[in-house]
């Protein structure tokens, strides 16, 4: 398998994650992209018409996208049960992954106006009520951190982790912790995790 990442990127880190915890890592040949929010990166636009990353390269040469269904695949090949299920549980992790998609899709929607955007037409107002949906997620985070694994973890807790590495990487002067103790706790207990240490995101 081929899967064409950026290092920065939070979706590709779900998936680096779910490789990890799976077992699947070491199957995984990285192809390292030049994915960008406007310009098309012809590599990747021959394996996903969206030109994102992650996209995974199967070894019969089918493509798979987005990093919901990459980590499900991954998941599928090993046995960590990161998908539990069916039942509540796969209800609870796979309602707890779009909030923490939703969070990155917020924050990374927030970057963006900033860095990709020319500043006369950047529109702080519209930047403003994504970082509002980021206060909100991580509000939600926050009332259910105490109910999250630190062990034997679903894609629920993979996603909000990547969500809140994330923050860290891209928003370090939120502060989000502040205010939220406990999600704050839980976190420094995953964080340590070898799938999340292995996967840290740096800039190219």
């Amino acid at each position: 398998m081929r899967l064409l990442y950026a290092p920065t990127s939070p979706f590709v880190r779900k998936v680096m994650v779910c490789a990890h915890l799976s077992g699947q890592a070491e199957r995984i040949r990285w192809l390292d992209s030049a994915a960008h929010p406007v310009r098309r990166d012809s590599r990747i636009a021959a394996h996903n018409p969206l030109a994102k990353v992650p996209t995974l390269i199967l070894d019969d040469g089918h493509s798979l996208y987005d990093s919901r269904v990459i980590c499900e695949y991954i998941d599928s090949l090993g046995s960590a049960g990161i998908f539990p299920a069916a039942g509540p549980a796969r209800w609870t992790a796979l309602t707890r992954q779009a909030l923490g998609d939703g969070l990155l899709d917020a924050a990374l929607l927030a970057r963006y106006e900033l860095t990709a955007r020319p500043s006369e037409v950047q529109w702080p107002v519209w930047r403003e009520a994504l970082l509002s949906k980021v206060a909100a997620c991580l509000d939600a985070i926050e009332a259910i951190a105490a109910e999250l694994a630190t062990t034997h973890p679903t894609i629920g807790e993979v996603a909000l982790a990547c969500g809140l590495g994330y923050l860290d990487f891209r928003f370090p002067d939120l502060d989000w912790r502040a205010d939220h103790p406990v999600a704050a706790h839980w976190y420094a207990a995953f964080a340590q995790l070898p799938a999340m240490q292995a996967t840290l995101p740096h800039d190219a």
